[in-house]
C-alpha cells in the first residue's frame, strides 16, 4: 500500500513505472521470505548478488555498451527504493550499482570501463570503496594508506574499516596516497581485484547496532602489488576531487533509502495499530495515535517530495540531499513490541540510525550548507 498517495513525480517515467513493477515482483518472490533467516545469519549470500545481476537490477545506470541496463540515476533510485521496501536495507547493490560502478564510468579509462564494468553488472564482481581509516574518519586528506611506485606499478599498504560489502567485495576501490607528503594532492584511487591477491586480507566483519546482514569489514593491504593500469584514470593526485564532486550521488543514495525505511514504517505501523487491540479498543481508535501518525505522514510527505525534487534536479546536472527522523516515532506506538526482535520495525529502528552518519556525517552536512550562506 502507498501510505502517502502522493502523484507521480515527474521525473518518473513509464519504464520506470514497470521497472518499479519488476523489481518489487522480483524481490517479493525471490529475497523477501528469506529477509528474516539472512538477518539472524548476519549475512546475504553470495548468490543473492549473482540473481540480482541476472534480474538486471545491478548497475542499471551504466551504458549498455559496457553491460548495464543504459538507464539513468533515476532507474538506480527505483530499484534502490524498492530493494528498502522489501526489506533488504542491508544490502550493499546500492553503494555496488550507484558509487562503485559510476566511479569507474567517469573517472576509468575506457579499457577500466570494458574490463570491470561488465562483470560488475552481472555480480560476477562485487564492488565496494575503502575510504574510511582507524582513527581518521571523514578526513579523507590525511589516509594513511599509501600506494607506492615500485618498478612498474605500486604496491599498496594500510588498513581500512567500516567498508561495506568488505567480506564479499572482490572489486574495492581503495583510496591511498601516492603522494603521502601532500594532503588532498595526494590523495589517488587504486583498484583492487582481491580474487588470489598477495597480501590482502579481510579482518572482522564488524558487530553493529543495526543492518546486521550488512558484511561491513575491515580490510588489510600488506604490500598489495598492482600494476600501473590499476590506478583509476590516468593521473595520480585524483582521488579527492573524484571524490568530492561523486558525494552529492551517494548522498542522495542515502537519502533514497531512508525515505523507503520511512515508507515502510508507517506503513507497518499503520497496519498494527489498526489490529492491536487496548483498553477494549483499537490502537488507531485513540486519539494520541491519530495525531502521531498524523504528523509522521505530514513529515514524510514533506520529504518524499523534497526528494522527488532533488532526484529531478540531479538527473538535470543538480542536487540536494535530504534525510529524515520519523522511524522512532513509529515504533512508539508499537509499546514493547517495538523493541521485540520479531517485529521488523524494531530492527528498522536500529539499521535507520545509521543514516544520519552515511556519505558524511549530518553536522558536516550543516557546515556545508553553513558555507553556502
Amino acid at each position: 500500500m502507498d501510505v502517502l498517495n502522493l502523484p507521480r513525480p515527474d521525473w518518473m517515467s513509464e519504464d520506470l513505472v514497470l521497472l518499479e513493477e519488476q523489481s518489487r515482483r522480483f524481490l517479493t518472490a525471490e529475497f523477501a521470505p528469506h529477509v528474516e533467516r539472512w538477518n539472524e545469519e548476519h549475512n546475504y549470500p553470495r548468490e543473492v548478488w549473482s540473481k540480482t545481476g541476472e534480474a538486471g537490477l545491478l548497475c542499471a545506470g551504466i551504458p549498455e555498451e559496457y553491460g548495464g541496463a543504459g538507464g539513468s540515476f533515476a532507474h538506480e533510485a527505483v530499484i534502490d527504493r524498492e530493494f528498502s521496501l522489501a526489506g533488504l536495507d542491508s544490502f550493499g547493490g546500492p553503494l555496488h550499482s550507484g558509487i562503485v560502478a559510476p566511479y569507474i564510468l567517469r573517472y576509468g579509462t575506457e579499457e577500466q570501463k570494458r574490463r570491470w564494468l561488465p562483470k560488475l553488472a552481472t555480480g560476477e564482481l562485487i564492488g565496494a570503496i575503502a575510504m574510511s581509516e582507524p582513527g581518521i574518519g571523514s578526513d579523507l586528506q590525511s589516509v594513511r594508506t599509501t600506494a607506492v611506485k615500485k618498478g612498474n606499478g605500486y604496491l599498496l599498504n594500510g588498513s581500512k574499516t567500516f567498508i561495506t560489502n568488505g567480506q564479499h567485495a572482490n572489486l574495492i576501490i581503495v583510496v591511498a596516497k601516492t603522494d603521502p607528503k601532500e594532503r588532498a594532492k595526494g590523495v589517488s584511487l587504486m583498484v583492487v581485484e582481491t580474487d588470489d591477491a598477495p597480501g590482502f586480507r579481510r579482518g572482522r566483519k564488524l558487530k553493529k547496532l543495526g543492518l546486521d546482514a550488512a558484511d561491513t569489514s575491515e580490510l588489510f593491504f600488506d604490500d598489495v602489488p598492482l600494476p600501473p593500469e590499476n590506478l583509476l584514470g590516468t593521473q595520480e593526485g585524483q582521488g579527492f576531487a573524484q571524490l568530492m564532486s561523486d558525494l552529492p550521488q551517494e548522498r542522495l543514495i542515502v537519502a533514497v533509502h531512508a525515505m523507503a525505511m520511512i515508507e515502510r514504517a508507517l506503513r507497518l505501523t499503520i497496519d498494527y495499530v489498526k489490529e492491536r487491540q487496548v483498553f477494549g479498543k483499537k490502537v488507531m481508535d485513540f486519539q494520541n495515535t491519530q495525531f502521531v501518525l498524523a504528523e509522521c505522514k505530514t513529515e514524510a510527505t514533506l520529504a518524499k517530495v523534497f526528494l522527488d525534487h532533488c532526484i529531478g534536479q540531479h538527473i538535470a546536472g543538480k542536487l540536494d540531499t535530504v534525510t529524515a527522523k520519523i522511524i522512532d516515532r513509529c515504533l512508539q506506538l508499537f509499546g514493547g513490541y517495538g523493541y521485540m526482535e520479531e517485529y521488523p520495525i524494531s530492527r528498522m529502528y536500529r539499521d535507520a540510525r545509521v543514516m544520519r552518519i552515511y556519505a558524511g556525517t549530518n553536522e558536516i552536512m550543516k557546515v556545508l550548507i553553513a558555507r553556502s550562506l
